[in-house]
């Protein structure tokens, strides 16, 4: 069976690409670090809209955590195989780099940039027996611009994007594609704090976009159809910078 790992995926962005993915036909495995209930919920959509999964819980920024969850799961279901792999979570601690302390700094890059580096080195090895796999990651406008008040948020993104590119050259002939898509205002929790009546001035699309449009840039690219695509990041921002 072909399952769809997505991390962080218990609400926002994560939750609509779980949504996408079960509609593609996967399996989906959604993690989540401790937002039981909302977790729950993710799961039970999926299953009312006709598609399955499991929840997995462990946190992306903790790799004895991953290899013991995620190890263990891949160990012990060898019927199923990781063919899509959406590496999502991440964290936002704002602070101009002056008064940046080190937690806010470790948290951060920890979370996208080392959670990246664990959870994809254990299901890459599936995917290379396979000799078929399609991995995307979410990165942001903040790591391809660069935002202030996030340079912690903003230099873990773009290691992301820098190993998505390194990646994507050393598994391409092995039938892997790496990708990745980085959004820019989108209307989540995490943008709840904005002004969104200001930023929008700044869009050309004069709007925030929604998750349902990022999960649809990613189900793209896990498709067949984008199976010459790799190494490349989407930017799905409204025209806000390219």
């Amino acid at each position: 069976m072909k399952c769809a790992l997505v991390t962080g995926g218990s609400r926002g962005i994560g939750r609509a690409i779980c949504y996408k993915m079960a509609e593609m036909g996967y399996y989906v495995l959604v993690n989540y670090k401790s937002n039981a209930v909302e977790a729950d919920k993710t799961l039970a959509q999926i299953k009312e809209n006709g598609g399955d999964g499991e929840l997995l819980k462990f946190d992306v920024a903790n790799k004895d955590d991953i290899n013991q969850v995620l190890g263990g799961w891949i160990e012990s279901n060898g019927e199923k195989y990781i063919g899509a792999l959406i590496n999502n979570a991440g964290v936002k601690d704002d602070v101009l780099m002056i008064w940046m302390k080190d937690e806010q700094w470790d948290n951060v890059i920890k979370t996208s940039l080392d959670g990246f580096f664990y959870v994809t080195r254990l299901v890459l090895n599936n995917m290379l027996i396979k000799k078929y796999g399609r991995i995307v990651n979410i990165v942001s406008l903040s790591g391809l611009k660069g935002l202030p008040g996030q340079i912690n948020y903003s230099a873990a993104k773009a290691g992301v994007i820098g190993a998505t590119k390194a990646l994507a050259q050393e598994v391409g002939r092995r039938g892997i594609t790496v990708n990745a898509v980085a959004p820019g205002f989108i209307k989540t929790d995490m943008t709840e704090g904005l002004d969104e009546k200001e930023l929008r001035s700044m869009i050309p699309i004069r709007r925030f976009g929604t998750p349902e449009e990022v999960a649809c840039a990613v189900g793209f690219l896990v498709s067949e159809g984008a199976s010459y695509i790799t190494g490349e990041i989407l930017s799905v921002n409204g025209g806000l910078y390219s």
